[in-house]
């Protein structure tokens, strides 16, 4: 089953469903090359720790989807790596939202990759294993549960119960 959903601005979404799409309130910066992107949410949740996503969801295909990321706004360490995210690539992802921040992010700019953070760490994170993968998070002022559908531009980050339409 494809978790790729149709693109639509977020300021036009936001417009036509004030009632059905929420704002994710974070200052997100966007690190790969692709700017615009939606899908279907997988969510994982750990701080400065990357082993368990590594081998869950980047490993995972990720049928045009989308990792929302919930490093609980750490930017000691880096959640996200220009290997990790051609892994993402190979996989299928469209996109990963990141609470948190990312590393090599040079590279990160040519990677045809939707990816949004609050910023950067030449840190890489641990790989003790710790945290949970498809969990609600909850950060930017909104509740995000596995299966909820993203929309990212450079206006914003918006997530709705379902995929929405013009």
């Amino acid at each position: 089953m494809s978790h790729s959903v149709t693109f639509h601005p977020t300021c036009d979404l936001n417009d036509a469903h004030p009632d059905k799409v929420r704002l994710v309130q974070l200052p997100f910066r966007d690190f790969g090359r692709r700017r615009a992107f939606a899908g279907k949410i997988r969510t994982a949740v750990m701080v400065e720790d990357t082993k368990l996503v590594q081998e869950e969801l980047f490993s995972a295909k990720g049928d045009g989807g989308v990792i929302v990321l919930d490093g609980g706004g750490s930017v000691r360490t880096a959640l996200l790596g220009d290997r990790m995210a051609e892994r993402l690539i190979n996989n299928g992802w469209a996109g990963i939202v990141i609470n948190g921040a990312v590393r090599d992010a040079q590279m990160l700019a040519g990677l045809d990759l939707g990816i949004k953070a609050l910023g950067t760490s030449p840190v890489r994170s641990a790989k003790a294993g710790t945290g949970a993968i498809d969990v609600p998070v909850a950060f930017g002022s909104v509740l995000i549960e596995p299966g909820m559908f993203i929309y990212c531009d450079a206006d914003g980050v918006i997530v709705t119960d379902q995929p929405l339409n013009l």
